[in-house]
């Protein structure tokens, strides 16, 4: 059924890129759209949502392919630390990520025969490997880095060339272990699949009002009011709390996963290591002046007599070991109840469950991180809800490494990061300072991170393929300075059904920075935008 509405949802699209064909194309030029007198708004599409028609989801069909065919009986996933031979694309200026689009337009022989070879082999069907490579920048040689993405064939087509049009999408991180050319010329790799963490999250109610730890042989005091008339009833209640305390932290251990309970147990190990010094200098007395001195601590545990709790403090930071025993004994004597009302008992109850602050563990909970990178995109690019993806700090922490509008070389930082919660932290960094886009060879300003534009539903930054078989991976601005047309605009091969291409380079120093696209129906919104390759972006994001 999914299968069926996916089928139906294409077929749809499919016929609104027919009637933008069979409508009457009308290309008007740059300098007229950016003279005229209409609204800014209304050029660049960020307006309001009836002013904006152009439908996102077309450019992540990538329909300039041309037909292609469904893939079937794919492997969902290896394991982890799985090692085994792939075909191997080795592509510069690209960095796939897991869940991340890439198309292929495959016209060299080798890579044909590598490509038929991923569609028959048998321990990965379907699955090919993708590796950057980039020059390097002291002397020009072509580098090849260690991690990668597996890539599953989602759909394909000969073409009467011999030629293959190929659209693949990210699955696994591996880590290249050893390349080589097979005799028929297809290059190949060993790779081993990296095994991903779980997402962490610091250990549910760790924090806050909850029931002290059960140590052994340690004593917890009574809830309930104490009488003078009895000290069995006080032994009593005193033993019936100790038995709900404990139902309480086998309640509280049982609510985690086991990656959580581990997590746990680690910190609760480290607090009782951390009162050995204190458990060693505290002796069983029933002398009063000592039970006195064991109560002048906010955190005192392990006191043997209950008389000490008589005694009558006027607030919670009182210094117990001040009052006389007289006081403490006409404190009893006279308004036991009033005295024990008026004790703070929280300040017997403040052994944490967790050994670091909580802002320690929210600096690292991958669930928390989630919530802020989610945040931070939503107000960057004006995303939609990304509930789904919060909920998923690992598949979220892949997306935004695969949109964010950095350089390459920076997104490949990103991939190699081991640990979802490190990776988001270097997310929420690169969000943060993430302000100007500039020309990578003479740092001439381009646009601001406000220009963005989302014009695919794969987000602001896609990857698309020429027809001489080039990726390139482009963000899309409403606005840019310090570009140059080049040539005329071309309607055919474009990646934005609807509109036409003009080649684009930097005013100063001339490299290809991208193409300006123009809307060839005039109903079209926006009128025009920017898409800037991202492998010449410069690193320097301030």
């Amino acid at each position: 059924m999914e299968d069926d509405r996916i089928l139906a949802r294409e077929r749809q699209q499919m016929e609104e890129i027919r009637e933008l064909d069979l409508e009457e194309l009308q290309v008007e030029e740059v300098d007229d759209l950016h003279d005229s007198s209409g609204d800014e708004r209304d050029l660049t599409g960020r307006g309001s949502s009836d002013e904006y028609t152009f439908n996102n989801c077309l450019a992540s069909l990538h329909t300039y392919l041309g037909e292609v065919e469904d893939t079937h009986h794919r492997v969902a996933f290896l394991d982890g630390g799985a090692i085994l031979n792939l075909p191997i694309f080795y592509l510069e200026g690209v960095v796939l990520f897991p869940e991340a689009t890439l198309p292929l337009r495959v016209i060299q022989p080798n890579f044909v025969v590598a490509v038929e070879r991923a569609l028959t082999q048998v321990d990965a069907p379907y699955t090919i490997g993708v590796i950057r490579v980039y020059r390097d920048p002291d002397n020009g040689r072509i580098r090849f880095s260690n991690i990668g993405t597996t890539a599953e064939i989602r759909q394909y087509r000969r073409l009467e060339d011999g030629s293959l049009n190929v659209v693949t999408r990210g699955q696994q991180r591996f880590h290249l272990r050893r390349r080589w050319i097979d005799v028929e010329g297809a290059p190949c790799g060993e790779v081993q699949i990296i095994q991903e963490d779980i997402p962490l999250r610091a250990p549910r109610d760790a924090f806050g009002a909850v029931a002290p730890f059960s140590k052994p042989g340690g004593h917890h005091f009574s809830r309930i009011l104490p009488s003078n008339n009895s000290h069995a009833k006080s032994n009593e209640s005193m033993d019936m709390d100790n038995d709900s305390e404990a139902n309480s932290d086998e309640s509280f251990e049982s609510a985690l996963s086991l990656t959580e309970r581990e997590i746990h147990q680690s910190v609760v190990d480290s607090y009782y290591g951390s009162d050995t010094m204190d458990e060693s200098t505290t002796t069983t007395s029933s002398d009063d002046e000592k039970s006195q001195s064991q109560l002048q601590g906010s955190q005192s545990k392990d006191s043997d007599s209950t008389d000490s709790l008589y005694s009558c403090p006027e607030n919670n930071n009182v210094d117990l070991g001040s009052s006389s025993k007289s006081d403490m004994q006409s404190c009893k004597q006279k308004e036991p109840d009033r005295c024990w009302r008026n004790t703070d008992l929280k300040q017997f109850r403040r052994a944490p469950r967790a050994f670091w602050p909580y802002w320690v563990y929210r600096m690292y909970d991958s669930y928390c991180l989630a919530e802020r990178a989610a945040d931070m995109w939503k107000q960057i690019v004006g995303a939609p809800n990304m509930d789904s993806l919060v909920k998923k700090p690992d598949l979220l922490s892949f997306y935004i490494a695969s949109k964010i509008p950095v350089s390459e070389s920076t997104r490949q930082e990103l991939l190699e990061i081991d640990g979802i919660s490190y990776r988001l932290r270097r997310e929420i960094e690169l969000l943060q300072s993430v302000d100007l886009i500039q020309c990578k060879t003479c740092q001439t300003v381009i646009a601001k991170r406000s220009d963005m534009l989302v014009m695919s539903s794969e987000g602001p930054l896609g990857a698309y393929v020429n027809p001489d078989g080039y990726v390139h991976e482009i963000m899309t601005l409403y606005k840019a300075n310090g570009l140059a047309l080049i040539g005329r605009a071309v309607s055919e091969y474009s990646w934005f059904p609807g509109y036409a291409w003009t080649i684009t380079n930097c005013a100063t120093c001339e490299t290809h920075m991208g193409w300006l696209f123009t809307a060839t129906n005039k109903n079209l919104r926006p009128r025009l935008f920017w898409g800037v390759r991202s492998s010449q972006v410069s690193d320097d994001l301030h």
